[in-house]
Formats: structure tokens, C-alpha cells, sequence
């Protein structure tokens, strides 16, 4: 940070700390215990401007990831412009799943595209039988839920905030969780969490 934007009042958000990461297993232990479970499904979104980021880093990240035949990892562009890299393994097994959006986010990161990190989230489903998500912001270093609400029309999306606030809650002893609510995005069409 510069002696202009500290006197502008701006500040550089803390780097991101990809390791935090493996504290969501310990936060998926206290979920269970309120009802939610591990979806086995986990994802990593970047911005790749004008396809920066291209096929031989992603192509490294998913040969990190895929050294089990029954890991699953799709690339696909949501609605907004962004990338998603998607990891399956069996529901429940939280440690490997964050083991590989560990290796997903290292190997952009390391190829330079560390900036274009946006978010990764682990899915759960809720105890009423939704979805819902863990999100880490890269930007920020901390942690958010988001829980979308079953039956909504496309044109007027609904979060259950109450729902939300639980997680908070549930996981706030275990994961650095982001205390500014409107830094709680929603993330509607991410894979996993369509209702």
C-alpha cells in the first residue's frame, strides 16, 4: 500500500490464505451435527479474461486432482461469465474434496492467476433437503453461507437468511467467518446449488 492510499483511506485486502481451506472439515463436522451433510461436491470460480487461463493449467489442475478413478471434474462457464471447476468424490468424504479445491486453487495460483480467484465452495444439503454452500472469498479471507430457497421463479430468487445466519453460527468457531453481510453474495446457478 502506498503513502496516496493511506491517505485516501484505501486499504490492500489481506492475501488470500488457500490453507484455511483445510479448517472446512471441522466446520462440516459441526454442520452434520445440526442435520446438514457433505454433498460430496465442491467448486472453484475465477474470472478468466479473455482466456488467460488457459487449457494446460487447467489441464494440470484437474491431473492433480483426478489421481482417484472415482473423482469427478467438470470446467464449465455459468451464466455471469465465470469459470467453474468442479470436483464430485463420494458424499461425505470432505477432507479429499477440500484436499483437491486445495490443488484446483494452488495450481491457478501458481501459474499466475491468483487474482482471477473469485470463490470456492463445498455444497451441503440443508436439513429440509436443499442445497447450500461454503463459500470461501479469495479476496477476503473468510467464509460465507449461502443457502438459495426451493421453488422460487428465476426472476425473483430468494435466500433463506435465517437459514444462513445458522450456518453462520453452526461454523463460526471453526472457519474465519465474513462479518460484513453484504459481502454475502449470492451465487445463483452455481454447479451443485440449482433448486
Amino acid at each position: 500500500m502506498g503513502f496516496l492510499d493511506s491517505i485516501l483511506g484505501r486499504s490492500t485486502p489481506p492475501p488470500a490464505d488457500l490453507d484455511v481451506l483445510f479448517s472446512v472439515p471441522q466446520a462440516a463436522l459441526s454442520l452434520e451435527v445440526a442435520g446438514f451433510t457433505a454433498a460430496g461436491l465442491g467448486g472453484v470460480c475465477f474470472r478468466d479474461s479473455e482466456g488467460q487461463v488457459d487449457d494446460h493449467v487447467v489441464g494440470d489442475a484437474q491431473k492433480l486432482i483426478t489421481t482417484d478413478a472415482s473423482v469427478k471434474v467438470e470446467l464449465t462457464d455459468d451464466a455471469h461469465g465465470f469459470r467453474w471447476l468442479t470436483v464430485t468424490r463420494a458424499p461425505g468424504d470432505v477432507s479429499g474434496l477440500v484436499t483437491d479445491l486445495h490443488a484446483a486453487n494452488s495450481s491457478l495460483a501458481d501459474a499466475g492467476f491468483g487474482s482471477g480467484l473469485l470463490c470456492s465452495t463445498v455444497i451441503f444439503t440443508s436439513p429440509t433437503g436443499g442445497p447450500c454452500a461454503l463459500v470461501y472469498l479469495f479476496k477476503q479471507g473468510s467464509f460465507y453461507p449461502f443457502v438459495p430457497m426451493a421453488g422460487q421463479p428465476s426472476t425473483s430468487r430468494r435466500r433463506d437468511n435465517a437459514l444462513e445466519l445458522q450456518m453462520r453460527g453452526l461454523v463460526s468457531d471453526d472457519v474465519p467467518v465474513e462479518t460484513k453481510l453484504d459481502r454475502w453474495l449470492a451465487l445463483w446457478g452455481a454447479p451443485g446449488l440449482d433448486v
